[in-house]
């Protein structure tokens, strides 16, 4: 078996998502694998290493998704085809999800697909017509929206309540829309 970065990390993140992204480690990534755990250090540091790596892997793979889905949007339908994005993304790949929330050195996350994804929420609210700091500001608003209530929801947090979860994820496009219409000065 011809290992690279790549297929460790490919390994890796599959890993991830069946069983948390607390869980991986270079040696169950290595029996995941089927080699030794120290032919996988050929490839990675260290279980700190592999960590990062799927987070980078996961943060690309949100901003990929997340400008596909942007694309000739504008307004309330940007920001519903986002908010769906980060929602959809935690619900299909769990541990990628959370890898995307793990803490990176400052250097590292500047060279990442974090500002991308940052980016992207700036791209909506563009049709809101903020500026600055207000709009740095609806940045780190949507950002704990879209991730706080996919946090509790991936945690059962809703689920033996009514109404249904999905009749308030919507309820919460049309309250950020009419925030974002009349951001207060």
């Amino acid at each position: 078996m011809r290992l690279s970065p790549e297929r460790v990390v490919g390994a890796a993140v599959e890993l991830a998502d069946e069983v948390g992204f607390d869980r991986v480690t270079v040696s169950a990534v290595a029996r995941r694998l089927g080699v030794q755990q120290s032919t996988l250090y050929s490839h990675v540091q260290s279980s700190q290493d592999l960590k990062t790596r799927i987070a980078l892997f996961a943060l690309a793979e949100l901003a990929d998704s997340g400008e596909a889905a942007l694309a000739g949007r504008a307004e309330k339908d940007a920001l519903i085809a986002l908010a769906n994005v980060y929602r959809d993304y935690a619900r299909e790949h769990p541990g990628r999800y959370e890898a995307t929330r793990m803490r990176l050195d400052p250097r590292t996350a500047a060279a990442s697909a974090g500002p991308r994804n940052a980016e992207m929420i700036r791209a909506v609210l563009r049709g809101y017509d903020l500026s600055e700091p207000d709009q740095t500001h609806a940045v780190r608003l949507l950002g704990s929206v879209f991730h706080g209530y996919t946090s509790l929801e991936s945690a059962g947090g809703f689920a033996h309540s009514s109404p249904d979860s999905e009749e308030s994820w919507n309820r919460i496009h049309d309250a950020l829309d009419a925030l974002l219409r009349n951001w207060p000065t």
